[in-house]
């Protein structure tokens, strides 16, 4: 079944949140190049801009999982996206009335990282309610895939925008892709069920230990940790290379940003393909294999075609690994416990990304912008050594239900 034909539901959520993906890729070469050419940011401070925006995972992550349990999750995502659209029409603003800062900047990140904090979480347990179990697959595969090719045309028109109508104007696009998300989401006619998990003091402890004690989860939690501090390490401070070091001009980054990421299209379709070779091993090729070409990246100071290249591999891994990983989690783990997994899951993942950026920014002030990319794209590949530490490099198969992963029959074939 082709679930955007079949499915009506299933099509405006994909609309609505792919439609939000090209206009979030739009700020997120924006809202750097608003810092840097029309605030003069020095690298830290563009660095702790992406960490602003990645922060209130921290603070309100573990109890957003609590909350999302709890409460119907597109009411929450029609907020978040509401809240969204206003923090980014700030920003231009702000910008035509002179009143524009880099502190205004960062509360604006903040906030509108907060939002989106609420947002994911509500979606990543709204997804599998909204699709039968057998179409899990083909809905991640769709949404990851279409997500990565709207983040193609977004940076690619995202350095385009800032190139002809300002920086400060393209966020526009990021606010206008949230009222359409918003239009999409409260057209869907599927209405949740009035949850039945009760609110109880031990609600964020029991998210906690169940990624604690379970092996599977335990492991992926950590590699993501590791993985993203690397990924946010040099992706803070990749604008202000190409910039600064390889010379190009803001229409030629988000062409070749956007060029770059492309392989998340073809980790989407590579993915789904690879499953039938076991998914434990897709994981690794997905996560290790081809993660690897990030040490090309630091070259593209000399040429262009090593960070297009480098970071295609990046892109094509990660989204394949994503599709894998989000597809066994929805199987894997019980649905009233998806919100609470998904908090302390990406407390820790995204956790580290505003320590990357920090760390990305400090570098790139501290030893400068190739030897720091040097630095941080060598921990991408490293970060997979976490899988090939656990049990996933023993087995062909990734378990499908907690009990399986400690019955020796249902392991995946050695």
């Amino acid at each position: 079944m082709n679930l955007l034909r079949a499915h009506r539901d299933f099509r405006l959520f994909w609309i609505g949140e792919t439609i939000n993906r090209f206009g979030s890729a739009t700020s997120s070469v924006a809202l750097p190049l608003v810092a840097i050419s029309m605030l003069d940011a020095t690298t830290f401070q563009v660095g702790l801009l992406t960490a602003a925006a990645w922060a209130p995972w921290l603070l309100i992550g573990l109890p957003t999982g609590a909350w999302i349990d709890r409460v119907r999750r597109r009411p929450v995502m029609l907020a978040s996206c509401l809240a969204s659209c206003l923090l980014f029409t700030i920003v231009p603003l702000a910008a035509a009335g002179r009143l524009l800062t880099i502190q205004l900047l960062l509360a604006i990140a903040l906030l509108a990282g907060a939002a989106s904090v609420v947002f994911q979480t509500a979606y990543t347990a709204y997804l599998p309610t909204l699709l039968a179990p057998p179409d899990h697959p083909e809905g991640n595969a769709k949404l990851h895939g279409s997500a990565s090719a709207a983040q193609i045309a977004g940076l690619g028109c995202g350095g385009l925008l800032v190139q002809f109508v300002g920086a400060a104007n393209a966020l526009l696009i990021d606010a206008a892709s949230f009222l359409v998300a918003l239009a999409c989401l409260a057209a869907i006619h599927f209405r949740e069920r009035r949850t039945s998990t009760p609110r109880t003091p031990g609600a964020i402890r029991e998210g906690i230990r169940l990624v604690v004690h379970d092996v599977w989860l335990r492991t992926l939690t950590i590699f993501g940790a590791v993985s993203n501090l690397a990924l946010m390490g040099y992706q803070a401070i990749v604008v202000v290379f190409l910039v600064r070091e390889a010379g190009l001009i803001a229409g030629t980054v988000g062409t070749l940003i956007a060029a770059a990421s492309s392989g998340g299209v073809v980790g989407a379709f590579v993915a789904r393909r690879t499953l039938r070779f076991g998914t434990a091993r897709a994981l690794l090729f997905c996560e290790l294999g081809l993660p690897t070409l990030a040490l090309l990246i630091p070259l593209g100071g000399v040429s262009p075609v090593f960070y297009l290249i480098g970071a295609f591999g990046v892109s094509l891994g990660i989204v394949g690994g994503n599709v894998v990983k989000v597809t066994f989690i929805q199987s894997y783990c019980p649905p009233e416990l998806l919100g609470r997994l998904s908090a302390t899951t990406s407390f820790v993942n995204y956790g580290t990304i505003p320590l990357g950026a920090l760390l990305g920014g400090t570098l790139g002030q501290t030893l400068g912008l190739t030897p720091a990319l040097w630095i941080t794209t060598a921990g991408v590949p490293l970060a997979a050594l976490v899988l090939l530490a656990s049990p996933i490099r023993r087995h062909r198969d990734l378990p499908t239900h907690p009990r399986s992963s400690n019955s020796p029959r249902d392991r995946g074939t050695r």
